[in-house]
């Protein structure tokens, strides 16, 4: 039997096959979805992964010198070897194109080493500009651009998920409820993307930074891909979830369990929950948890105003009803 997926109201009595078929077709568009997002991603892997490598990029090259372990000296002393032969191939040719007293014999020996430097510069290793992730494994590569197409698909297909999800459940909420619930959960995905735009451009940056230079001169500074794709994935994924607590708070005030005066009330316990929860997310270290804590603050006191603003209209409707 063809099950066809339409908009069930409140009233309408559905058999239960009809939901599970209704949940089936559902779970199926979630899935192809899910797929295209992911052959997508995996097509554009190399696009995907120069995203994720670029605050690791960005920190730049001076954690590979600063460091006086080996790798990192052998790396300040092949970037000093090229400045000096930069710099002698620039004076061999001021001197094979000076008006001196130099016979045509000693001009050519100067323009031949002039040339012989500026062919090995062309030729050696360019210096790093940036670090960029390593693999141990021989399978790492490839496990680690699955893994984050995987993601990324995620990512991309989370609206269409939410979407079937919501209008799978719908129904079951009656008219009140579902005026409640519907700016709620198309909000959602939108601080969600939010709180994933912030955790790339503000707090990546800093904690990637802070890490890799912490301690710099005594380590070498090497960043496994598995370790660094799952720092950065979870704290966007954090971030991105704590930018979802206006939408909590406004669906327990519009559900009637908290209020604004118990939200204000419990200030201090929420902002120790707060700063708990900060330091659990992925990245410990003070730049991290830091950067995480103020905007978690900051949406915790927005929702105290937002629940205080709907209170606020609820009271005027009441009296406008009661005084016609």
């Amino acid at each position: 039997m063809a099950i066809s997926v339409r908009p069930i109201s409140h009233h309408d009595e559905v058999s239960v096959f009809a939901h599970l078929g209704e949940l089936r077709v559902r779970l199926i568009v979630s899935v192809a979805v899910l797929a295209f997002a992911f052959a997508f991603a995996f097509w554009q892997n190399h696009a995907v992964l120069q995203v994720l490598n670029r605050p690791l990029a960005d920190v730049g090259s001076p954690s590979l010198t600063d460091s006086s372990a080996p790798l990192s000296e052998t790396t300040g002393t092949q970037q000093k070897l090229r400045a000096a032969l930069d710099s002698q191939r620039v004076a061999f040719g001021l001197l094979a194109a000076s008006a001196g007293p130099l016979t045509v014999t000693q001009r050519q020996a100067l323009a031949s080493a002039a040339h012989a430097d500026a062919d090995y510069l062309a030729a050696g290793p360019a210096p790093p500009s940036g670090l960029r992730p390593v693999t141990l494994g021989i399978g790492e590569p490839f496990s680690q651009t699955v893994i984050v197409s995987a993601y990324f698909a995620l990512l991309l297909a989370l609206p269409v998920i939410l979407w079937q999800l919501y209008a799978f459940i719908t129904p079951a909420f009656t008219p009140r409820e579902r005026r409640v619930a519907t700016p709620l959960l198309t909000l959602a995905p939108l601080l969600f993307a939010l709180g994933i735009a912030f955790g790339y451009f503000v707090v990546l940056p800093g904690a990637v930074s802070f890490l890799l230079h912490f301690n710099a001169s005594s380590f070498d500074t090497l960043v496994q891909a598995r370790s660094y794709y799952q720092f950065i994935l979870f704290t966007m994924l954090a971030t991105g979830l704590f930018f979802e607590i206006p939408i909590a708070v406004l669906g327990l005030n519009r559900a009637g369990i908290l209020s604004t005066r118990q939200l204000r009330k419990h200030r201090r316990y929420a902002i120790v929950a707060i700063a708990a929860l900060a330091l659990l997310l992925p990245g410990s270290d003070p730049v991290t948890t830091l950067l995480e804590l103020i905007p978690m603050l900051a949406l915790y006191e927005l929702s105290i105003l937002s629940t205080a603003a709907l209170e606020h209209r609820d009271r005027q409707r009441t009296r406008r009803k009661a005084h016609p």
